[in-house]
């Protein structure tokens, strides 16, 4: 038997329930994977507790839950796919990714995981990962910039900041308070958010913004425009809402197809850092979701298997 997570309705954590199932096996042109880790994003239970943003994404129900996965490569059918049992692999599969085995073929994002990156770590890559890298790419971030990020100490977020750092960059970013100890710890300058944001902004001894991306909502794009940023140097994902004219929406899509090899090569290298501010057993899905929709962590969750 393989257990699964899944949900009949959309609703809150407890909605999400620990299923039996016969174990899958691969078909043609496909390979299983032997899950070891579940990396949680904002996405999974906003999709699962939200019929409208489900159907945007082609959810309907009864449906697995979450996206980021890694594992081992227990079974294989079709050996041109690339992959041999016993290859350590990670990626990203369309709410499913909760679950003991996953069946993967050429249409799902599965990248190797290379030597040196644990399970856990290569878990939270590739949704938060990838997004940040498109989010920084569609306003051409540069060593000659300072960038606002807002949403700075989320799950994007701090992969955001290291990479614009990494690019030489100077950076600004909002959060809550509680969490600018962390964000310094980052490379990021700290600014709460809320009320008069670019005034606050402009105050900033030697501030002078040049590019911006709203990692949460759009008050960070707002800001940016007024502070003089153009909209072409603006980003956001998912806004929620009409963006003004010439702001980019973006996402994980449009990431480079190098991206990846960029995260973990700076993740090999020690240059990036990727929190994890809790893990959890399958078992504990539930409380795992709850502790990720609380959005007062520092950094990733992580479910184990």
């Amino acid at each position: 038997m393989s257990r699964v997570v899944i949900y009949e309705r959309f609703g809150g954590p407890d909605r999400l329930l620990l299923r039996h199932i016969a174990e899958p096996h691969p078909g043609p042109g496909e390979a299983r994977v032997r899950v070891t880790a579940i990396g949680l994003n904002p996405m999974d239970w906003m999709i699962s507790s939200t019929p409208a943003l489900a159907a945007a994404f082609g959810v309907a129900v009864p449906s697995g839950f979450a996206h980021d996965f890694a594992g081992v490569i227990d079974e294989v059918t079709d050996t041109s796919l690339g992959y041999a049992v016993g290859d350590r692999v990670f990626g990203s599969v369309s709410s499913r990714a909760a679950a003991d085995h996953l069946i993967v073929d050429r249409s799902d994002t599965v990248y190797r995981t290379p030597d040196g990156i644990p399970d856990d770590v290569a878990s939270t890559l590739t949704v938060a990962g990838l997004t940040a890298s498109a989010a920084l790419s569609a306003i051409g971030v540069s060593s000659s910039d300072t960038i606002l990020i807002g949403g700075a100490a989320g799950g994007v977020g701090v992969f955001a900041v290291q990479l614009a750092k990494l690019g030489g960059a100077t950076v600004i970013g909002t959060a809550a308070s509680t969490t600018a100890r962390f964000l310094r710890e980052l490379g990021a300058e700290p600014i709460g958010y809320g009320p008069d944001l670019a005034n606050r902004i402009a105050a900033m001894a030697g501030a002078h913004v040049t590019a911006a991306t709203d990692l949460f909502g759009t008050e960070t794009v707002h800001a940016a425009l007024r502070l003089g940023v153009p909209s072409s140097r603006i980003s956001a994902i998912a806004a929620g809402t009409a963006l003004p004219t010439g702001v980019s929406a973006t996402g994980a899509q449009d990431a480079d197809p190098h991206a990846m090899d960029t995260i973990t090569d700076a993740v090999l290298a020690g240059q990036l850092h990727v929190p994890i501010a809790e893990e959890f057993p399958l078992a504990r899905i539930q409380d795992a979701v709850i502790a990720q929709a609380a959005r007062h962590t520092h950094g990733k969750i992580v479910v184990t298997i």
